[in-house]
């Protein structure tokens, strides 16, 4: 039986747990918003490229984060809910990085990941530029990455000011990642 949804409805993240179908979706602020199909052979190749590299750098250097890659539910509560029923936010984005294990349930993450990479493509790319920054600043995402296939990596900070800064444009050379101390990730292994 086909699961029928009202895109115009506002759901929780306990409604989401019962759509047992093989669609991706992502609530915000409890609206539905479906996923793309699987990403293109570029899209693919950085993830993994990029995953690694972190997931190398984390390991050399002892740390006790850990790295995601989608598909990863990232639930972004509002005003400390924690209940599945009052959960109105759950992304899935395609890098994570979270520091705070104690985040970490069998479903994913609950709260803000320190690190979130999102990689253009033409169908998601107002919506990671806007709507996605706009979420992941307010949730407290120390890091945003905004990763274009073409070669080019936008870089987000959030200030103490809980707002992103204007961002970095990096495309060439090496890019820190500012939520661990010495790490840098060269550009041309990634592209």
């Amino acid at each position: 039986m086909e699961l029928t949804l009202d895109l115009n409805k506002r759901y929780t993240y306990a409604d989401y747990l019962t759509w047992l179908d093989d669609k991706r979706r992502e609530l915000v602020n409890g609206f539905i918003r479906m996923m793309s199909p699987a990403p293109k052979v570029q899209h693919q190749r950085v993830n993994t490229r990029l995953i690694v590299r972190i997931f190398n750098a984390i390991e050399r250097c002892k740390g006790k984060c850990e790295v995601f890659s989608a598909p990863f539910d990232v639930r972004l509560p509002q005003n400390g809910e924690k209940e599945n029923n009052r959960i109105s936010t759950v992304v899935q984005p395609d890098i994570c990085i979270v520091c705070d294990l104690s985040k970490l349930d069998e479903r994913g993450c609950l709260g803000a990941p320190d690190f979130i990479a999102e990689i253009q493509s033409p169908a998601t790319a107002r919506y990671d530029l806007t709507e996605k920054f706009n979420l992941y600043e307010a949730a407290g995402v120390r890091e945003y990455w905004v990763v274009f296939p073409s070669e080019a990596v936008q870089v987000f900070l959030l200030q103490p000011d809980g707002k992103y800064d204007k961002g970095t444009l990096y495309e060439t050379g090496k890019i820190p990642v500012s939520i661990f101390a010495g790490i840098e990730i060269d550009l041309k292994e990634i592209f």
